[in-house]
């Protein structure tokens, strides 16, 4: 069989130059956006602390809400020089005893004391959890997904199984799905039940609410007094092979879950 030659291209290559203004870079974001990215607070009271004059962009005082910033901005909270952190997702099975504050002078103990150095970015915890209640506790440097998991129109659902002084009786229960008003405000159980069937001062209650402390408070005002709180869901987060006082990372399945909110 005849041997066909190989052809090659003797034309010159043309070589290519990068023009370094048509090079990719990122585009500017608001200042807020850039704050909660650093893991300080959400963007929401990123617009706080901007407003009260504790942000500074390239040595200048910045008030004005909107304002955009870019990656070689040199923007700083308080004097100290910010910069966006790898996101940390941590769920927690909160002990007794601890505050879920980043810093508290008046506490003996706070949440972040059980991470410790294990984990190097800054986190904090999502919405509040008090001193005696146990439980799911997430905590990021996510300051975008935190607003959307505290802010109260998305309506985050949280579950609490709650140990009480005395049995409840039916027509309380019935109360809590009804509505009970405190500070103003009517707060409507979701749905609420006996969580033990031979044991009536074990509650099962599911709530939307963020007010302070609510669960306790809408017992104490049937004449109840909570013995023992422990929260077992939120946002799609349960405590399930959790050890009390134990943390681990989120699965990137459930980070995915809490961005997307399908929960």
């Amino acid at each position: 069989m005849e041997k066909r030659p190989v052809r090659r291209n003797t034309k010159p290559g043309k070589s290519r130059t990068v023009n370094p203004e048509k090079q990719k870079v990122d585009p500017p974001v608001r200042l807020n956006r850039f704050i909660a990215n650093c893991g300080v607070c959400s963007r929401r009271e990123a617009d706080d602390l901007i407003t009260r004059g504790l942000i500074s962009v390239n040595g200048k005082t910045v008030k004005e809400l909107g304002t955009k910033v870019s990656a070689g901005d040199d923007i700083r909270f308080r004097g100290k020089k910010l910069k966006s952190e790898k996101k940390v997702y941590i769920l927690m099975n909160k002990p007794k005893g601890y505050v879920t504050t980043v810093e508290d002078p008046h506490a003996d103990h706070t949440v972040l004391e059980i991470i410790g150095d294990a984990c190097p970015e800054r986190v904090y915890p999502v919405g509040r959890l008090d001193k005696s209640t146990t439980g799911v506790l997430l905590l990021t440097n996510d300051g975008e997904l935190t607003g959307r998991l505290t802010h109260p129109r998305y309506q985050r659902r949280k579950i609490y199984h709650v140990f009480l002084d005395k049995p409840v009786i039916k027509n309380d229960l019935e109360r809590l799905t009804e509505g009970i008003e405190l500070e103003g405000e009517t707060i409507v159980a979701d749905a609420v039940s006996f969580a033990d069937p031979e044991d009536k001062t074990q509650i099962g209650i599911e709530l939307h609410s963020g007010q302070n402390r609510v669960v306790r408070r809408l017992f104490e005002k049937l004449g109840y007094d909570v013995r023992k709180l422990d929260r077992v869901y939120f946002a799609g987060l349960t405590k399930k092979n959790l050890q009390r006082g134990k943390w681990r990372y989120l699965s990137e399945k459930e980070i995915s879950m809490l961005k997307r909110g399908m929960f």
